[in-house]
């Protein structure tokens, strides 16, 4: 496998949308849109698609900070996007996606956290139409310790995102890989209690993701 790793946080533009403020859940503004909106700074995004070029293993992976997956939640008064992750920036996640197209990247998975929740899914260019080929597969890995959303919300994200296959707030733990040149399968492994230095932990779900198909299977 390649493994490229990129920072979200320190070359981002400001957030859209909040006047300067902090970021949150939002209708969007026309700001959010904008082409010349970066999520990783213009030199970095040169930088990650010249390495991209040189990936030439089976498997690709790119770990980032987020869930780069479009996370819209529909309100009575309009659709709500969060400020502080990509859907901030979908420009720049767009030309990001394009760039695996580009390169023709056999096997690109997308790796992230800080969500404080498991995410499986597909990533692809245009979230609004579900029967869009997906460019790459995505998995978050939830929190360790810190409280995650409730079931609830997790619900809603399923339900207004066809392109996201899993979604689950209520557990803490972490996510386990097993990778070959045919498959990569993802365990999303839940801890029984944080409390407890010796705590069980149990399998929430498995992923598997094949050769030349992006998306992951559920098994």
């Amino acid at each position: 496998m390649d493994v490229l790793l990129l920072d979200d946080r320190q070359y981002r533009s400001a957030s859209a949308c909040v006047n300067g403020g902090r970021p949150t859940w939002i209708v969007p503004c026309a700001e959010r849109t904008e082409e010349a909106r970066t999520m990783l700074g213009r030199a970095q995004e040169n930088w990650f698609d010249e390495r991209l070029g040189n990936c030439h293993a089976p498997w690709t992976i790119v770990a980032q900070q987020t869930l780069m997956a479009q996370d819209r939640r529909g309100a009575a008064d309009d659709d709500h996007y969060w400020m502080d992750g990509w859907d901030g920036y979908p420009s720049a996640r767009r030309r990001l996606l394009d760039a695996f197209a580009a390169h023709r990247t056999r096997n690109p998975v997308v790796i992230g956290g800080d969500r404080h929740a498991f995410f499986a899914g597909s990533l692809k260019r245009d979230f609004t139409k579900p029967d869009e080929p997906a460019i790459a597969t995505e998995f978050v890995g939830t929190s360790i310790t810190s409280d995650g959303p409730g079931e609830a919300a997790t619900r809603k994200a399923i339900a207004d995102n066809p392109h996201l296959t899993f979604a689950r707030g209520d557990k803490r733990g972490f996510a386990t890989v097993e990778l070959d040149a045919k498959t990569c399968t993802v365990g999303f492994e839940a801890v029984d209690n944080v409390k407890e230095i010796d705590s069980g932990v149990q399998r929430l779900a498995t992923f598997v993701v094949e050769d030349g198909v992006r998306g992951p299977k559920v098994i």
